[in-house]
């Protein structure tokens, strides 16, 4: 805790002032956690002063909040670009990121606990920068980041705030942020170099050296791409579930049994349930097998039973391969009154780039469709704008697909109504998905095209399997299974 309150003087964090009845105190306290390897073994302890954000008041402490961090799908298209054209990958982390936002809102708070300047006794702390816990901490770090990047000649993406983008005499850079976490990757070393050692001269931080671990995914590389896994996540979540020892299923969730809402039994206890529920989420970052199950099983947290208790058993990690074309293609599918409780249709797809899963959903539609061709229309639409988001974000990095995108579908009505110039009178309840999937259809942004329901990608996020077909679509899916320790698989020097 020294070396913490050490850092906080270092910053000139906070400076005594007289307390003032007028002044909104917010108080503070101090919070020790384990920070450990991709491995599970411990790194550091670490120590942290926190300040209890929710003393703040709105409008007078505090007024913007929101701060951009970077999504995972913009991670995949960036690691897919690097790994493709065969550039470094590097990794810095902030040390005390908040403590170097300078806020621009006066705001006091009580002395720390253990700290308290005994010549000062009834003084409090003005803060000068930001504090873990104040709820503009995040925003006034990545202002200061991000005005800092500008004056270097980095551009912010237009698609995205956390990417900035740097292009200079044939040298590209770009840096995605997650709070405290950088990823940088360029086409120059030595331009990679010289900005880590410009932000290291700027902020207080470390170059942890190549890309390895962030955000609980580990990034392993071999002789022909990368692999990402979270081998340690699951194990931890196996072990806190009590299923470390459990015999293995042969698919994420059974083919033939119904989960609806009354069946079964009410869990005694289900705190347990939700926590790897929400745990899953965080999961299907490289899980996509696991999308629909975790859709599914997260629609009964209000009240769950005991045939909703399911386990999860497989390690497996997607595969960013360094030889595949940069094409985008996605596959869009919908299971037609798939909920038996409301009757309400599921959306699924997958979009790729190259061989690479970059993207994929799994969540109910909104409301009931009157037929396939509508459930999937919809479903097409959803797919089709996450593919213009993806597109506009690849155009910001500097780079056009080489072949015209396509989305496949399983629906012989769906493919032929997104390029039908007539429009039927009994869809026009979807008018508005009909019109956008069919413009830009005309305009050329991608083009839709049938698929067979046995060559359909996206049906593992809209219904459960059997064992034969997920095995068959898993296989498709560029995932790579691996029972034991995935770094001692692979040989680095191959």
């Amino acid at each position: 805790m020294q070396a913490e309150f050490d850092a906080l003087h270092r910053n000139n964090t906070w400076e005594l002032v007289s307390r003032s009845s007028t002044q909104n105190l917010v108080g503070c306290k101090c919070v020790f956690r384990i920070k450990r390897h991709p491995d599970g073994s411990i790194d550091r302890y670490k120590a942290r002063l926190v300040a209890k954000g929710f003393h703040q008041r709105p409008g007078s402490d505090y007024t913007e909040t929101f701060s951009p961090v970077v999504k995972p799908v913009t991670i995949r298209i960036v690691l897919t670009l690097a790994v493709r054209q065969g550039r470094s990958i590097r990794q810095l982390d902030v040390n005390n990121a908040f403590l170097q936002g300078t806020l621009k809102e006066e705001i006091f708070m009580l002395q720390p606990p253990g700290f308290v300047n005994k010549s000062f006794l009834d003084h409090v702390c003005r803060l000068k920068k930001a504090l873990y816990g104040l709820k503009q901490a995040p925003r006034a770090w990545y202002t200061e980041l991000r005005v800092f990047l500008l004056s270097l000649g980095f551009v912010n993406s237009t698609t995205y705030a956390s990417i900035f983008i740097y292009q200079k005499l044939g040298s590209t850079l770009y840096l995605l942020v997650y709070v405290d976490d950088i990823i940088l990757t360029g086409s120059s070393s030595t331009e990679l170099s010289n900005l880590i050692s410009t932000l290291v001269a700027q902020f207080s931080l470390k170059d942890l050296g190549c890309l390895n671990y962030f955000l609980g995914v580990e990034v392993i590389p071999s002789a022909t791409g990368l692999f990402l896994s979270q081998r340690k996540y699951i194990t931890d979540l196996l072990h806190k579930s009590g299923m470390a020892n459990t015999k293995p299923a042969s698919t994420p969730l059974s083919a033939s049994a119904q989960l609806l809402k009354d069946s079964g039994d009410l869990l005694p206890c289900p705190t347990e349930y939700r926590a790897l529920v929400g745990s899953l989420q965080y999961l299907s970052l490289t899980r996509p097998d696991i999308t629909f199950n975790t859709n599914k099983l997260a629609q009964f947290m209000q009240h769950p039973r005991t045939t909703h208790w399911s386990a999860f058993k497989w390690v497996l990690c997607i595969f960013i391969s360094a030889t595949a074309p940069l094409t985008f293609h996605a596959y869009s599918d919908a299971d037609w009154a798939g909920g038996k409780d409301d009757y309400i249709s599921t959306t699924g797809y997958l979009l790729y780039l190259g061989s690479t899963p970059i993207s994929w959903s799994s969540r109910k539609q909104r409301s009931v469709a009157r037929s396939s061709t509508e459930a999937e229309y919809k479903a097409l639409a959803d797919t089709a704008s996450e593919l213009l988001w993806v597109l506009s974000l690849f155009t910001d990095l500097g780079h056009m697909p080489t072949t015209n995108p396509v989305i496949f579908c399983d629906n012989l009505g769906a493919t032929t109504l997104s390029a039908n110039p007539i429009f039927h009178s009994r869809m026009k309840h979807i008018a508005l998905a009909y019109q956008f999937v069919r413009e830009n259809v005309q305009k050329g942004k991608f083009r839709v095209s049938f698929v067979s329901t046995d060559d359909q990608l996206a049906d593992i996020f809209t219904k459960p399997l059997l064992h034969s077909r997920f095995d068959s679509l898993l296989s498709k899916l560029h995932l790579s299974s691996k029972s034991s320790n995935l770094r001692d698989d692979i040989n680095y020097n191959n």
